[in-house]
């Protein structure tokens, strides 16, 4: 993929735009929920094909819960919707699925579905299609910092032994080594913020931002992104 030095490991998609999406066309906020997580299967299937290892869709933030109720249950009710309907071309195409986020506090069904298509995915060895739902960075890190903390408590562990690696370790993106760190982020819709996503992961990450809302984002928008990204000189803070 692309010249060899800079391959595309980990691509991270903050996926924006779906209620704005709706509400140009005059249709229900859920529409464009509905057509995102069509879009999620184009985008996924065209990572895969472009020899991406991990691809990380931002799906619901531990903010989200503050929407108006009913759309945060439609939301709960996408990813069944999603494994149902995709679950069968995911296996074909070999793609492993994660959910990174803090799954206990997830309505009974929609945890079950979740944890189904993970298993059910466990042996597949292409893309990880890694949903962050109900994910906040800041809640990770300090889950991160309490796992460690209480380490130090036990007697297992001397708080000079603690260190960045350490700290990944105990992240939620620990199972993604070593592609735990995205190489490039994209944001769609036009906004220019994080959105407490991957603070801690995306240290040195390449930033890509378009204006396209994320139902219209496509392919061929994707593959250039790629290509830019490809063209970029990472220096990870040196010369």
């Amino acid at each position: 993929m692309g010249n060899d030095n800079k391959p595309l490991n980990h691509l991270a998609i903050i996926m924006d735009g779906n209620g704005r999406w709706a509400k140009k066309r005059h249709l229900p906020r859920f529409m464009g929920h509905r057509q995102g997580m069509d879009n999620i299967r184009k985008i996924a299937l065209e990572a895969n094909r472009l020899g991406i290892k991990v691809l990380t869709l931002y799906a619901f933030s531990t903010e989200n819960w503050a929407r108006p109720s009913e759309e945060v249950n439609y939301l709960m009710r996408l990813p069944i919707d999603f494994f149902d309907k995709f679950m069968p071309e995911l296996q074909e195409n070999n793609v492993k699925v994660n959910i990174m986020g803090f799954s206990d506090e997830l309505p009974e069904k929609t945890y079950e579905v979740t944890q189904r298509a993970i298993a059910d995915t466990a042996s597949n060895t292409g893309m990880i299609l890694n949903f962050a739902f109900n994910y906040g960075s800041r809640a990770e890190v300090v889950y991160a910092v309490k796992k460690i903390a209480k380490r130090v408590q036990n007697g297992e562990l001397n708080p000079n032994q603690i260190d960045e690696e350490m700290l990944s370790d105990n992240l939620l993106t620990e199972c993604l080594k070593p592609y735990d760190d995205p190489d490039l982020l994209i944001r769609t819709s036009g906004e220019e913020r994080l959105s407490n996503f991957l603070l801690w992961q995306l240290a040195y990450s390449e930033f890509e931002f378009t204006d396209k809302l994320w139902p219209d984002f496509n392919a061929d928008d994707l593959r250039q992104m790629v290509a830019d990204y490809q063209k970029r000189e990472r220096r990870f803070g040196k010369v």
